[in-house]
């Protein structure tokens, strides 16, 4: 899978390297739209951007999805995320600095320097040894202002720093919270940023359990009026309506539901990896197929040699919405590879024109073959990648399937350390055993079946304990040793411990620890 995966990725790198960069240089791209792709953009995991206002669940949907605390993440009612923080994959955990993580040839932020010193104050890089990050970064973002602190200033291009990040990543996620939908005016300035990454966009309506059903659909129906007119589109953004966050929901008319988008969107982002190349090339020839050589190319035509040149410049840049359609016309360019024409104007006051290159045919020819020959060259890769990829479990499968909560207990499902002040009897007890006259009570009060309990009436229990559903898999999955689809006795003591523990603030073991192994288990489990 991996010498599939770099040898698509390759591919593109050379690509970009061999026929669209030139043309990006020659014509003055970068000066206009983004920089220039280096080798951690190709190389780089694929990337979710968590952004909405402040108070939304934004942090504690990250601890949600990685199932571990983080350094520097604080929840409360109040602006608490003050920074954009990148969550990335480290063998020990650390925090990066802003200016130092531009240095890093390895991260994909160097370019993030021309947003200045009172940015990259604000920004910074946690690493952490987490499953979920071998295959996924996460970036955590300051909370939108609301209109009452519309007049406070970052002290940097927040719009401008989104739209950097909105480009690279590969979904952004934006929250909202049922009780407070409020759009202000930074939080219209911030879907500006996001205009022509709708594909990445998705919607999330958390804290939908606090809310009954007749509030939860006026407040739906609000957000969706609300979008439509940020957005102008006739599309319909995907809304998830949720509940992300460990502690037990409310039980409510529309439980069921919440468990349903729950599931859709977890499967959404567990299946990124899978299309992260796919990704890098759409982005790729999105900037192939801007009409940005034309437009240069027409206005270098029209400057005169020697005289009046700034009035002809000022005068080119008024017109310039008709000489898109020129454009349009005379080169058959569509009207969606137009860049926005009054940012376009606003650079342009900036450019010396006489700076600015004709057509050169041999560069043309070269993003011609980019566009007609070697991106479908490059499908039959990716077909074959994804078909590798289908065959394999997702590495993110079972990593959402447990949820955190901080705590400064002692953790039970902790397996003990094997010392001089554990004795070999510790070790061998099943911590379950002193509990287990109280689990089997409920144990036979559900009517096993030859001394078993299907998994019929075990997800039924389970469910009065209002734990979301991705939780109460995990404690499945721990529970069911044998693998036969059934509980016995023991293994259903090991799965309401497992529950009782979730609901006192401890996070689960991703694997059964031995002490929690029941004794009629180890056995078997040890010859495995």
């Amino acid at each position: 899978l991996n010498t599939w995966v770099s040898r698509t990725d390759q591919e593109l790198r050379n690509l970009y390297y061999k026929r669209l960069l030139p043309i990006e240089k020659n014509y003055s791209f970068h000066q206009f739209h983004s920089p220039s792709y280096e080798d951690a953009d190709f190389d780089n995991k694929p990337m979710v951007l968590v952004m909405g206002q402040y108070s939304t669940g934004k942090t504690t949907f990250i601890r949600y999805l990685i199932e571990e605390d983080f350094p520097g993440s604080r929840v409360g009612p109040e602006p608490t995320t003050d920074c954009f923080t990148a969550l990335m994959y480290g063998q020990g955990e650390g925090i990066i600095p802003g200016n130092a993580l531009t240095m890093d040839p390895k991260k994909p932020f160097r370019n993030l320097d021309i947003f200045g010193n009172a940015f990259l104050n604000r920004f910074q890089c946690v690493q952490l040894s987490n499953k979920v990050l071998e295959s996924v970064s996460i970036i955590d973002t300051p909370g939108i202002l609301t209109a009452a602190k519309r007049k406070l200033s970052r002290g940097y291009d927040f719009p401008a720093v989104l739209r950097w990040f909105a480009e690279r990543v590969d979904r952004i996620i934006l929250l909202f919270d049922a009780h407070k939908l409020e759009f202000s005016d930074e939080l219209t300035r911030a879907f500006g940023a996001l205009c022509g990454f709708d594909d990445k966009l998705r919607v999330v309506l958390n804290k939908a359990d606090k809310v009954d059903s007749q509030q939860l659909m006026r407040v739906y129906g609000s957000l969706m009026w609300s979008l439509g007119k940020v957005f102008r589109t006739p599309e319909i953004l995907r809304v998830y309506i949720g509940s992300f966050w460990s502690e037990p929901r409310q039980m409510c008319d529309h439980y069921q539901l919440i468990e349903l988008e729950e599931e859709d969107l977890l499967a959404e982002i567990r299946n990124l990896p899978r299309n992260a190349t796919i990704r890098k090339l759409n982005d790729l020839v999105k900037r192939a197929r801007l009409a940005h050589v034309h437009i240069i190319s027409y206005l270098k035509q029209e400057m005169p040699t020697i005289f009046c040149k700034e009035n002809k410049k000022h005068n080119l840049i008024y017109q310039l919405p008709v000489i898109f359609t020129k454009i349009q016309q005379q080169h058959r360019v569509p009207a969606g590879d137009f860049p926005d024409c009054t940012k376009m104007q606003e650079k342009l006051l900036g450019q010396d024109f006489s700076k600015f290159k004709t057509l050169k045919p041999n560069l043309m020819a070269s993003l011609d073959k980019l566009l007609t020959n070697d991106i479908a060259n490059l499908v039959p890769l990716l077909q074959q990648q994804d078909q590798r990829k289908k065959s394999l479990p997702s590495v993110l499968d079972v990593e959402f399937l447990g949820t955190f909560r901080p705590e400064h207990r002692r953790d039970p499902f902790k397996e003990l350390p094997r010392d001089d002040q554990h004795s070999e009897a510790d070790l061998n007890d099943w911590a379950v055993e002193k509990f287990k006259p109280k689990y089997d009570e409920i144990f036979y009060n559900l009517s096993p079946s030859e001394g078993k309990l299907s998994g019929t009436k075990v997800k039924e229990w389970m469910m009065s304990t209002l734990l979301p559903s991705s939780v109460l898999a995990q404690i499945w999955r721990l529970s069911d040793v044998d693998g036969d689809g059934k509980l016995d006795n023991e293994e259903f003591a090991l799965a309401v411990h497992l529950i009782e523990g979730k609901l006192e603030g401890h996070w689960l073991p991703r694997e059964l620890p031995s002490h929690l192994v029941p004794p009629s288990k180890r056995s078997g489990r040890n010859e495995q």
